[in-house]
């Protein structure tokens, strides 16, 4: 893999400005809430919601003499978070104190770690249009406690704090500068949140702020040296992030364009006005005075313990993805797809299971995906089950019901329920294969149609028209096929 510095973007994603071309240089500071019951230092619930300040503990609200007990669970997710990274796991790791002054940050520092993470460097891979796939690189994933909530809009003179969310666990996942592109940011957010809900180890529910990032963002001219970069703070949605990116990388070309230089510094963006805006300037690690917390000792993970959360992991998005195209002969596409979310993964192997993979996708992908969303329901509140579209594709397989008459007995299904079998039988939507029936249908058609029957003879094709007049008068019914082999034994085609 190149180094961060020496990857060049592609030349569609240089960014054209007045004096040339310019290049997009980002990296991201992912913070993932945990997927725990309890916070990481204290017992108190890591739950989302409640009261404001229902769910702190002494230790969360730093009351005096409170000391902090390191979560095993917690740190259990951030290693298997690592190992689904495919990172080092440091055997040693130590907590830091970060010292700085927010409201709703009651001790006065955070604990987080500096020097000693407790996961290495790793990488992700990221999907691109065009079946283009980048690789990014993990500088690193360490834990560390999130900071309460200051609330500006419950009183016109007052702030108020709400210390729920103080305490709460969170991996933060520093990537190197490796990305080139608005897109490759967004994909890369999108992938990492997808291999961490794969693991259960974050839910990644955005708008409830369980994963946030921060994006450093710089300009150069292709392929030159890294500009300095200014961090943009707390995006939690993955369409703002590529927003955010475009309008910084835009702007920063703009002063230096205009003989200026940026300053590094901490940003906010605004995503009703689609502009970043200056919060404070870039502090850098010094001005946190980094010092080992004394109320916890370093972490020591036994090899064993590492070992077999290992052999825990589910099969992950990438693996899956080239076992679908393998097992299933589906499309690279089709298989992304259905690997997004780890439940719609595994209801397409229930229904593909001893049936034809791509027959399988096509009614998953087209069919039931694109009622779920119509609807704005999920895999999980489907009213089709596996087992019910299942019998839609041995139906159809079997020769019971065309692909037409599927789409109904789907429709009914979804609406009120049942057995497709049951449906087919109780409404008489067998598919008709009788061939005498057929042929008096086709017979019909090409007598009441002479101008037709000989447009068809010039031009072949035509013949779907008359497929369609034959099913037309069956009401769907009739074998597709035996319709079509029927007129052209008669057509002399």
């Amino acid at each position: 893999m190149q180094t961060s510095a020496a990857r060049i973007a592609d030349k569609k994603d240089w960014i054209k400005g007045a004096t040339g071309d310019w290049e997009v240089v980002i990296g991201l500071e992912v913070h993932a809430q945990v997927l725990a019951k309890s916070k990481l230092f204290s017992g108190a619930s890591a739950e989302f919601g409640g009261e404001p300040n229902a769910h702190v503990s002494l230790v969360d609200a730093a009351m005096p003499g409170m000391l902090p007990v390191i979560n095993r669970f917690c740190v259990e997710q951030a290693v298997k978070t690592g190992l689904g990274l495919k990172a080092e796991i440091n055997r040693r790791s130590v907590f830091d104190r970060k010292n700085y002054f927010y409201p709703d940050l009651p001790q006065g520092y955070q604990i987080s770690q500096y020097k000693q993470p407790v996961v290495g460097e790793g990488v992700v891979q990221i999907d691109l249009d065009g079946g283009k796939t980048v690789e990014v690189g993990i500088e690193r994933l360490h834990l560390e406690q999130d900071a309460g909530k200051s609330l500006h809009d419950q009183h016109p003179s007052m702030s108020f704090v709400d210390l729920n969310r103080s305490g709460c666990a969170l991996m933060e996942i520093v990537s190197k500068p490796d990305m080139r592109s608005a897109d490759e940011a967004k994909a890369y957010v999108t992938k990492l949140r997808q291999i961490m809900r794969y693991l259960g180890t974050c839910n990644g529910n955005m708008d409830q702020g369980s994963l946030r990032a921060d994006i450093n963002v710089s300009v150069r001219r292709p392929g030159g040296e890294f500009g300095t970069r200014c961090e943009i703070k707390n995006v939690n949605s993955i369409r703002f992030m590529g927003q955010a990116v475009d309008y910084e990388a835009r702007r920063q070309i703009g002063i230096l364009e205009d003989g200026g230089s940026i300053d590094q510094e901490t940003r906010l963006y605004d995503a009703r006005k689609g502009e970043t805006r200056s919060m404070r300037s870039k502090e850098e690690a010094h001005d946190y005075r980094y010092f080992p917390d004394p109320d916890l000792l370093p972490l020591e993970l036994d090899e064993a313990w590492i070992s077999r959360i290992e052999a825990s992991l589910p099969e992950l998005p990438d693996e899956k993805t080239a076992r679908f195209v393998k097992d299933y002969g589906l499309s690279a596409y089709d298989a992304a797809v259905l690997v997004a979310e780890r439940a719609s993964a595994d209801f397409f192997e229930e229904v593909a299971k001893g049936r034809d993979g791509k027959t399988a996708a096509n009614w998953v992908i087209n069919e039931l995906f694109g009622r779920l969303n119509k609807e704005g329901k999920t895999i999980e509140t489907t009213p089709v089950s596996a087992a019910q579209l299942g019998g839609i594709v041995d139906l159809i397989g079997n020769g019971t019901i065309s692909g037409k008459i599927a789409k109904d007995v789907f429709e009914i299904a979804w609406t009120e329920g049942g057995s497709p079998a049951d449906i087919v039988e109780k409404r008489g939507l067998r598919q008709v294969t009788d061939t005498g029936a057929i042929e008096k249908a086709v017979d019909d058609i090409i007598a009441a149609n002479p101008d037709k029957v000989e447009q068809v003879k010039a031009k072949p094709t035509m013949l779907g028209w008359f497929v369609g007049q034959v099913m037309k008068t069956t009401g769907g019914k009739a074998n597709p096929q035996a319709v079509s082999d029927t007129l052209k034994a008669k057509l002399g085609l």
